[in-house]
């Protein structure tokens, strides 16, 4: 995102942060939505069942997305006892990313629609706005289901493992999970394509969700 500064690109810029902040606002109200539904109202309790993005973004994580392209939000706290299904805790990670596909069809069946109907004209600003917010929603939901260190892609997955397995994944992220994901982002930062494929695997997901034809 720096880089579109350095270039003069002030608009888009603008446009892909606040869709950045948008975007993980949902992913968050998400994560805390279904923690309550379940159960758990320790994110309701700490004002984070909300839509106000100042409750869920993180400035140094926001910072870091336009600094390195990598970046977080507050993690919404979950209280594991609470929850009153076995499956609660990979569906309460699950609606994240859960979220931010939701948003992402949206954006692109909106856009399809438009340009197939014609009732509403968009203005260039308001078509790459889509676009963006899109992208930028495939990509965190791809990025959220690393199943690395404190991403929701780890308690989805040992969810899914035998229960043997699952323990034993469970030790090895906790030991070395977050080391690993910091390497890979470290290479990545290095100029090594480390997350290149989840760029390119969103972007073949949109045919995928687009429904307007």
């Amino acid at each position: 995102m720096l880089q579109l500064l350095l270039n003069g690109q002030i608009a888009v810029f603008s446009i892909a942060l606040f869709a950045i902040v948008f975007s993980l606002t949902l992913h968050e109200f998400g994560h805390a939505g279904a923690a309550k539904l379940l159960g758990d109202d320790s994110a309701e309790r700490m004002g984070r069942l909300t839509l106000n993005p100042f409750a869920h973004i993180d400035p140094v994580g926001l910072l870091m997305v336009v600094l390195i392209g990598f970046g977080y939000a507050k993690p919404v706290p979950m209280n594991t006892r609470a929850l009153t299904r076995p499956w609660a805790r990979a569906t309460v990670a699950a609606a994240g990313p859960l979220m931010n596909l939701l948003l992402a069809t949206v954006s692109i069946n909106f856009l399809a629609w438009t340009e197939l109907h014609g009732t509403i004209r968009l203005t260039d600003a308001m078509q790459t706005a889509l676009v963006i917010m899109a992208q930028i929603n495939l990509m965190l939901m791809l990025f959220n289901l690393i199943p690395l260190g404190a991403l929701d892609g780890h308690y989805i997955l040992t969810w899914f493992l035998p229960r043997d397995l699952s323990a034993r994944y469970e030790r090895f992220n906790i030991q070395y999970g977050s080391k690993v994901f910091l390497v890979l982002i470290l290479l990545s930062i290095l100029g090594l394509p480390i997350f290149n494929f989840l760029m390119s695997f969103g972007a073949r997901l949109v045919p995928h969700i687009t429904f307007v034809s």
